[in-house]
């Protein structure tokens, strides 16, 4: 390296990329952080001596800019990590992933979806076959008869924000910059692919030291266009009974005492999306909780008549909306929120393209005076105290409901009350799948901005150890409680051997139904009587999936992978169990909880439906009658697409 504009660096390709991530910062508001906090991996041929070796130079130089490197046990568990920590971090930090060849790289396909659906950044790098074609076919290489160029990491094109693939040396500063500019743009963030063949990543090249220099990208706050801020208030202000929807853009954009300042000022309720729970905290006179097809009682009700309804960076999935049969009010608006220009226009709803915290705080400015009905606030508060006394109920089950239950075995609300009741009001409680998902947004009570992690952009099952570790690393000081259903586990319960490595301290609660609450519920609803949703041995009698439960103990199979199991059997044998883990050493690893529920008790109620579609013929009495019931609930949907009015702006 000379010291001149024209100095270079001499590296391999992988060797280039390592250095390349240690410098990169991300800065919001004048605060600025690493952008990658490291590198996640698991080796194997293809990267094992170019990524690998890159990591382990930079593990043993003697200088600052190091990437830390996590071994993982499973390829797609170690992008659900990184995906758990960026949105921790509010998106402004993440981790690389890298994996070799073949199987490893497309391991992480599943991770790739999720990260993009939910516009969480994570840069992948999976390695690939021989550019130069020199011994081909390769151990592991797709074969494409019409396109030669062809490869298995071609799957990640439609999962990703942004992808490249490094052909050649001189192909990638222009590879890393595109990435990272997608990584740090919160309207093109998800997951970010650079492929990198295995030959490649150990070649070497006179790379200019320029591209290795301290960069710093900056994540914008696009303020609302002066007149769109006009034209929302406008149409707020024509409002009888306006109903915020809060959703994720809420948290990214740390809006979240602008909202409280819009509400308190306007009297105006607010629903939550999963995304978007705990934009306002338990106790909030304006909050009245999840809305949608897991929503309160109280949200739901007051979405079905809403005439204004305003969306503060929601994506409006089918589960906000109830699949559009949530808002009924003729002549219902929309007034859209978003950092997205795809998602504010959804609807056709009035839209606002601008940051979450710069648009409320202009709404409030430009609605000065505006306030709804006083008898409009004591609605709010009475379904609200209507719909806690539910909660209230969940969390202790009265006796009749108790009575019913085998011996040792609780309700699903009475675990999640237990553990809301005794954790702190830092802590985070994680969950993706099955009926938890639904439980939590109807019934957690969020005293944290940051307490309540739902991935429900994907519902990926097996997520919820994975990223209850990358939710620890980003920050130590919260104790992680990760609730997942015995389904969930058994897909994905290898990183508790990461957190035993790492002494990464998480909370597993590990609720054992014997099969699929959710889909099992589901199931019976739709007609399909709980068909394959239990894990039972096969009858000889009937030749069916319908004997005995299946003997797995998933205790000791925790157990067996290190981590401290504790075996509970009762509300007191919880409680105490709960006390225990929070007890437990911040660098001791993994604790596991485990406890059985009843499947057929459910959470309370608000009414609310879900589309999936019903077998419109069938030999079966349960099915007709589904469909019956489908039909009617069919008949409910409505298009949701806003009016306009005389005076509305194009």
């Amino acid at each position: 390296m000379d010291g001149n504009d024209t100095a270079t660096a001499r590296l391999t390709v992988a060797q280039a990329v390592v250095r390349f991530l240690a410098n990169q910062w991300s800065e919001r508001d004048g605060e600025r952080q690493k952008l990658f906090a490291g590198c996640f991996g698991i080796f194997g041929h293809g990267n094992v001596a170019g990524l690998g070796q890159a990591l382990l130079q930079n593990e043993l130089a003697d200088r600052e800019e190091r990437l830390r490197y996590v071994l993982a046990r499973n390829e797609q568990a170690m992008v659900h990590t990184a995906v758990g920590y960026a949105r921790q971090k509010d998106r402004l930090q993440t981790w690389a992933c890298t994996a070799s060849v073949g199987p490893g790289s497309t391991n992480m396909l599943t991770g790739a979806a999720l990260a993009t659906i939910n516009r969480i950044p994570v840069l992948l790098l999976p390695s690939g076959t021989f550019a130069t074609r020199a011994s081909a076919p390769v151990l592991q290489e797709l074969e494409v008869p019409y396109a030669a160029d062809v490869t298995v990491n071609d799957a990640f094109r439609p999962l990703s924000r942004f992808f490249d693939r490094v052909s050649r040396p001189e192909q990638l500063a222009s590879a890393l910059l595109g990435a990272m500019r997608v990584l740090t743009d919160p309207v093109e963030t998800g997951a970010v692919t650079i492929a990198l063949p295995q030959d490649v990543q150990a070649e070497a090249f006179d790379f200019p030291a320029a591209l290795f220099a301290e960069r710093v990208w900056h994540v914008a706050r696009p303020p609302a266009e002066a007149a769109r801020i006009v034209a929302a208030a406008d149409v707020i202000r024509s409002a009888k009974r306006p109903m915020v929807v809060a959703g994720g853009g809420v948290h990214y954009s740390g809006a979240e005492s602008a909202l409280a300042a819009f509400c308190e000022a306007t009297g105006i309720p607010v629903g939550e999306t999963q995304a978007g729970k705990g934009s306002l905290l338990h106790g909030h006179p304006q909050l009245v909780g999840a809305v949608g097809s897991t929503g309160t009682s109280a949200a739901n009700s007051l979405a079905r008549d809403a005439d204004v309804v305003i969306g503060i960076g929601t994506r409006w999935s089918d589960f906000t909306t109830a699949s559009r049969t949530a808002f009924q009010a003729s002549g219902v608006r929309f007034v859209n929120v978003n950092v997205a220009g795809f998602d504010a226009g959804k609807h056709a709803g009035l839209s606002v393209v601008a940051d979450a915290r710069e648009a409320l705080t202009a709404l409030t400015t430009a609605l000065e005076a505006y306030a709804v009905d006083p008898a409009y606030r004591e609605r709010q508060r009475e379904l609200w105290r209507s719909w806690d006394q539910d909660v209230e109920a969940a969390y202790h089950p009265p006796t009749e409901v108790t009575a019913k239950l085998a011996e040792g075995v609780l309700t699903q609300g009475e675990v999640l009350g237990v553990v809301n009741e005794l954790s702190d009001p830092r802590d985070v409680v994680l969950c993706a799948a099955g009926s938890m998902p639904g439980d939590l947004h109807k019934l957690w009570r969020v005293r944290d901005r940051k307490a309540y992690h739902v991935e429900y952009g994907y519902s990926c099952m097996g997520y919820e150890v994975p990223a209850s570790l990358g939710i620890r690393l980003a920050d130590p000081t919260r104790d992680v409680f990760a609730m997942v259903g015995d389904g969930g586990y058994l897909m994905m319960p290898t990183e508790l051997v990461t957190a035993v490595q790492e002494r990464i301290k998480v909370v597993v609660v590990l609720v054992q139904n014997h099969g699929f609450h959710s889909i099992g519920s589901l199931s019976e609803s739709l007609g399909s009587q709980r068909f394959g949703t239990s894990y039972r041995y096969r009858s000889e009698e009937s030749g069916r999936l319908d004997g005995r439960l299946l003997p797995v103990d998933l205790a000791a199979n925790a157990r067996s992978l290190g981590a401290h199991v504790i075996e509970v059997h009762s509300r007191d044998e919880l409680e105490a169990a709960v006390t225990e883990a929070k007890a437990a050493p911040a660098d001791g690893g993994p604790v596991v909880i485990h406890v059985e529920t009843d499947p057929l008790v459910g959470a309370p109620d608000s009414e609310s439906w879900w589309d999936v579609p019903v077998s419109q013929v069938s030999e079966l009495d349960s099915t007709r009658s589904a469909y019956a019931a489908y039909g009617k609930r069919k008949a409910t949907q409505r298009p949701l697409v806003s009016p306009t009015q005389p005076g509305d702006p194009p």
